[in-house]
């Protein structure tokens, strides 16, 4: 059997991708003396196939492209975010941030004509991750698969988000959706619409970089530090960055039905991150946000 295969259940028509070799990945996030392959010093481990600094198989790099070796789609790949194996977005310097992003529309255009380019991160067990360097995976997955995320095109289906406060920055929306099925789940989307994420202009870039690093250095804060979250890009046209906090447990009401149960009313989410988000010298309040202003909602349903 192959290392993958999509199929589609023929009553739901729900498309399941079966890749028994993923159960093999090394969980290193578990021991107390992993050996990362990412980090520096293992470039001769793994074809490379894209770099930001320095030249191929050396260790002054900036960022890393490597092929995922347990991969669960035709397309799949590692972007390693920096050689140090602890900082992720809320820590790295902005300009790293900013690379980070960059490489994402690199990749995003290599492979945008072979299917739907899907692009996301993973943090923390909750959040499935299972090497602890921080890292984002793209995936091209075959256009004849149906995506069960949202759209948010004027036609979609999702205006109802257009029923919460909004955060404004130079080139995108902040929002915590009425209908958000996670506790403090967040929204960014540019201010114009009927462009896909390879579409990105630098200063946009610039902006979303100082937009994420923000929400979560906030968010890290408030649930406590390397919480469990998920992002992904949305693949298509008007695209946007969801951040989902997985900070609560599906119980078997949510995951029998679809029917999610959120017990963290989104307009607080909003209160919240206009209290706290790009604030001027000195950064956020630490002190309210841990103790005012920390999670109290419900995990469990």
């Amino acid at each position: 059997m192959a290392d993958f295969k999509f199929l589609e259940d023929p009553v739901s028509k729900k498309w399941v991708v079966l890749a028994p070799r993923r159960a093999k990945r090394p969980d290193i996030a578990k021991t107390s003396s992993p050996l990362c392959p990412f980090c520096i010093g293992r470039e001769k481990d793994e074809p490379e196939l894209y770099r930001v600094g320095g030249e191929e198989g050396t260790s002054n790099w900036q960022i890393r492209v490597v092929p995922n070796k347990f991969p669960f789609a035709p397309i799949h790949e590692i972007i390693i975010h920096s050689p140090d194996h602890h900082k992720n977005f809320e820590e790295l310097p902005e300009d790293q941030v900013e690379l980070i992003f960059k490489t994402y529309r690199q990749r995003y255009n290599t492979h945008k004509t072979k299917g739907q380019v899907y692009v996301f991160h993973n943090r923390g067990e909750g959040g499935g991750e299972s090497l602890p360097h921080p890292h984002t995976q793209l995936t091209v997955i075959p256009n004849e698969v149906k995506l069960e995320i949202p759209p948010l095109g004027p036609d979609s289906l999702s205006l109802s988000r257009e029923e919460t406060e909004k955060i404004e920055t130079p080139y995108f929306l902040i929002s915590s959706p009425i209908t958000s099925q996670w506790p403090d789940e967040v929204w960014i989307y540019p201010r114009s619409g009927g462009r896909t994420f390879g579409d990105i202009l630098d200063e946009e870039i610039s902006d979303l970089s100082s937009i994420v690093s923000g929400l979560i250095q906030i968010l890290d804060l408030r649930h406590g530090h390397e919480f469990s979250f998920n992002f992904y890009i949305y693949p298509g046209g008007d695209w946007y960055l969801r951040i989902i906090p997985r900070v609560k447990v599906l119980g078997g009401f949510e995951v029998g039905t679809g029917i999610f149960v959120n017990t963290q009313d989104p307009q607080e989410t909003i209160e919240f991150i206009k209290e706290h988000f790009d604030k001027p010298v000195g950064g956020p309040n630490e002190e309210k946000i841990k103790t005012t202003h920390t999670a109290s909602y419900r995990k469990r349903v």
